[in-house]
């Protein structure tokens, strides 16, 4: 019996709405890099995108444990000397509750060209509403 390898092509993709109210971030990230992965099918294959579509609604809401609420930094780097930038996770929130999801998530993808291709099928929105009505999103509950 040959080894199944699925072909870009011919995988079909879903869409599915998370709710990100009282989640926690690293949970959520996981079960959704998951998703955005296709490890979830049968017909998964490493080396080609058979993940799905996923959209995160009421990033705004999302919370972590313990001290890491204050203790938490998100730092970048300009590549000049002294460019190192730091924002903590409570400033951050204020400013683009999206991001922390949207990191986080990206984190726990591969980091090559295969891992930006899986990227671009996740949509994450502060609130409760989201623009992707047509395409008929199911609830997935995590």
């Amino acid at each position: 019996m040959k080894t199944f390898m699925a072909k870009a092509q011919e995988v079909e993709r879903k869409w599915y709405v998370v709710d990100a109210d009282g989640k926690t971030l690293g949970r959520l990230a996981s079960e959704v890099a998951k998703i955005l992965r296709g490890k979830h099918k049968p017909t998964y294959t490493p080396h080609v995108d058979t993940g799905d579509h996923v959209i995160i609604v009421n990033a705004e809401k999302i919370h972590l444990t313990g001290k890491k609420p204050d203790q938490k930094l998100y730092r970048r780097h300009s590549q000049y000397p002294g460019g190192l930038k730091e924002i903590p996770f409570r400033e951050l929130m204020q400013k683009r509750p999206t991001a922390a999801i949207h990191e986080a998530v990206k984190g726990m993808l591969p980091k090559n060209s295969l891992g930006r291709q899986m990227l671009k099928k996740l949509r994450v929105y502060a609130g409760p509403d989201h623009d992707h009505e047509a395409q008929q999103p199911e609830t997935l509950n995590i």
